[in-house]
């Protein structure tokens, strides 16, 4: 680092702690005068976020470091940024507004140096030390941001599956998973957590699958079903796949599809009297199921 680079550092470093709260301040107006928020957070949250990053960048410029890479080695001010990202994204902002929140501190901060800098030469190397550092933030900004929203799609998608395969208790040690739509791996997974973690918590000696709502069966819905059945016996639960319709049952013998070692009734509650002996407790009439 030169000598002229050293000295329009420790100028824009001089501005950042003599003026903080202006800065911040102006960052706040330009954000609600250009719209950029996007999201539902108060002007409090707004300013003591700004507080806290215009700090930030000062403290990492005083540390030294090329001013593009300072928001990867600045751990304050790396995590100041990523919050800023995240607050947005959880919030419902678009990722390009979530950038162009960093841009306004930019246009903050160089009227700051404006206003107390006259010679255009220094202004103009204020101007580009700000830009490696702000361009630099606002990638950083706009690459937490997208990561965030995938996690919250993910997450989301998690729990609407969980949603769409409850585990149903439907008698003394019976539990039952109605299925609805297409079976695929990822579904196939939420529904052994989900049937096996009931299965430990209810003492379960039964666990019917029904796929009345399963539109069709193939060789891939089968393999799915068939984990399924292996997980819960590893479990010592029995296991009746219910909903096998006669285009179901054709389909199965057509592709060669051995179900043989299960035992499967055509609907729900064939398949609830077949699986009340195999708890061994009463049946509905109060005599032994057996």
């Amino acid at each position: 680092m030169t000598s002229s680079d050293t000295a329009v550092r420790e100028r824009v470093t001089q501005v950042l702690r003599a003026n903080a709260d202006d800065i911040a301040d102006r960052w706040v107006q330009l954000q609600r005068e250009q719209a950029v928020l996007g999201s539902d957070l108060t002007e409090g949250e707004l300013h003591e976020e700004a507080d806290a990053l215009v700090a930030a960048l000062s403290a990492a410029l005083e540390g030294g470091g090329r001013p593009q890479s300072l928001v990867h080695t600045h751990e304050d001010l790396n995590r100041n940024v990523t919050d800023l990202s995240l607050r947005r994204a959880r919030g419902g902002a678009s990722p390009t507004l979530a950038s162009l929140a960093v841009q306004a501190l930019k246009q903050a901060l160089l009227e700051a140096v404006r206003r107390v800098s006259h010679e255009s030469d220094e202004i103009l190397a204020a101007a580009l030390l700000i830009n490696q550092l702000l361009d630099a933030a606002g990638a950083l900004s706009f690459e937490v941001y997208v990561e965030g929203r995938e996690e919250i799609i993910r997450r989301q998608s998690r729990q609407l599956l969980e949603m769409s395969t409850p585990v149903v208790r439907l008698w003394r040690k019976v539990l039952a998973v109605p299925l609805i739509g297409t079976l695929d791996t990822a579904r196939t997974q939420i529904v052994m957590e989900n049937l096996l973690q009931a299965i430990q918590d209810d003492q379960a000696l039964v666990a019917i699958i029904d796929i009345t709502g399963v539109p069709t069966v193939d060789t891939a819905v089968a393999q799915h079903l068939m984990q399924t059945v292996k997980a819960v016996r590893l479990m010592g639960a029995d296991c009746v796949i219910s909903g096998i319709r006669p285009p179901i049952a054709q389909t199965i013998a057509q592709l060669g599809i051995d179900l043989s070692t299960i035992l499967t009734r055509a609907t729900l509650a064939d398949a609830l009297a077949a699986a009340i002996p195999l708890t061994d407790t009463p049946g509905p009439d109060g005599t032994d199921a057996r």
